[in-house]
Order: structure tokens, then C-alpha cells, then sequence
């Protein structure tokens, strides 16, 4: 699938908060620990938006998917200084569910890192939640460590931004 996300404007913030809250409280029904409901605040998402984080894909009904794409997570991977990308709230709308837009989404950041000239592409899940753990891996990303937040777990996963996505590129660590 071949996708041309649009960086988020002022405008988008409304709807990536809403996307974002319907599929808390879609996890919660289905009792899927990754996102607790209202875990982001509107005004989070904004000051995001306003440091040019998020990217979006719309389509006639809205937003179909969205990516927020950072240099540097201090609040999951420490200090490491490692050139990296990081992909968080990767959220594709339910009616796109299962149509390969989240992927193409990881897909665009990794291109995005190989024109940065970055040597990793890093995502992270609740440890409690091993379907994303599945599928992350079926995209190439290996586990590299684990970090212990108030009151849950992150699993740390990467993978290489030069030669694709085969899981023995990966080193053991970050």
C-alpha cells in the first residue's frame, strides 16, 4: 500500500484526539491493555501537532490513519543517543482496520529514517499487550529491552533502517 501522509494541522487535532479516544475505549471493551482511556489529553496532542510530530492520512470520511514520528524518547529509551526514529500512536481507523495502513504507515516513517540517515526505527508496547508484540515482530522489529513505568511495562523494539527488515539484522540491545 503506498500512502502519502500529510503532516497534522490545527485543524487535525480534534479528529486525532477523537480517533485516539474511540480506540481506547474500543481496546478497553475487548479488555486490551495498551492506551487507558483518556491516557491523551487534547492539549498534549496539540502542543504535538504544533511541533510538527504528527502525520496524517484522510480519506472522504476523515482520518484513516495517523503516525507521530519523533527523534529522540527520553521518556521510554532513556538518554540513548543512538541515531533513531520513533514511531508512536500509530492508530488507523476502524473501517481501515485490517487493510495494511498501519503497516504502510511504519513502512513510510522507515523511509522517512533512511533519507534522515538514521541507523534504527523504534517503536514500544505494553508488555501486557502481545498482539501489537505479534505483529511488530512480523514487520521486522525485534525486542531490545524493557523499561518499567508506573505501574506497567514497555517492551522497547527496533530495527534497522538500512537493510529492511530481517529479524537477524537486529542486535541484542540498543
Amino acid at each position: 500500500m503506498d500512502v502519502h501522509p500529510q503532516q497534522a494541522v490545527a485543524d487535525d487535532i480534534p479528529a486525532i484526539h477523537a480517533l485516539r479516544r474511540a480506540l481506547e475505549d474500543w481496546m478497553a471493551a475487548r479488555g486490551i491493555d495498551q492506551w487507558p482511556v483518556g491516557s491523551l489529553p487534547a492539549e498534549r496532542v496539540a502542543a504535538q501537532v504544533a511541533d510538527g510530530q504528527w502525520w496524517v492520512v484522510r480519506d472522504g470520511d476523515g482520518l484513516r490513519g495517523v503516525v507521530r514520528v519523533v527523534a529522540t524518547d527520553p521518556e521510554y529509551w532513556g538518554d540513548d543517543d543512538a541515531p533513531a526514529l520513533y514511531v508512536h500512536g500509530l492508530m488507523v481507523d476502524r473501517r481501515a482496520s485490517g487493510s495494511g495502513l498501519g503497516r504502510a504507515l511504519v513502512e513510510w516513517v522507515g523511509q522517512r529514517a533512511r533519507d534522515a540517515g538514521v541507523t534504527w526505527l523504534r517503536l514500544d508496547h505494553r508488555a501486557s499487550n502481545p498482539h501489537l508484540d505479534d505483529v511488530y515482530r512480523s514487520w521486522g522489529f525485534e525486542p531490545v529491552g524493557v523499561t518499567d513505568r508506573p505501574g506497567f511495562a514497555v517492551v522497547l523494539m527496533q530495527r534497522p533502517v538500512h537493510g529492511g527488515t530481517a529479524a537477524g539484522d537486529v542486535p541484542s540491545s540498543p
